[in-house]
């Protein structure tokens, strides 16, 4: 019995249940997906600022790759702090 005392039929009932779970599956899966997603990727920008891949043999051109590429970030946030101060903050 339901509430109220009113009785719900048997294929209503179990309709909502085989959707409850169909829904609870999708939910699940839905964050596997996305956090391995982003680990992923956080990964991969770790590697390629760390300059992994290249083979570890050439220590010069790593070390070289990893300078470059930490300036590249230093000059991304001058140029877009250069941009706010002129363009966006006001006078």
């Amino acid at each position: 019995m339901a509430q109220n005392g009113v009785k719900k039929h048997p294929v209503e009932e179990q309709r909502r249940r085989e959707a409850r779970r169909i829904l609870n599956r999708v939910e699940r899966e839905s964050e596997q997906v996305g956090t391995s997603s982003m680990a992923r990727s956080a990964n991969k920008v770790r590697r390629h600022f760390l300059g992994e891949e290249i083979p570890g043999d050439d220590y010069i051109e790593i070390l070289g790759k990893r300078i470059a590429r930490g300036l590249a970030v230093v000059a991304f946030v001058a140029l877009a702090a250069l941009l706010y101060i002129n363009y966006v903050a006001p006078h």
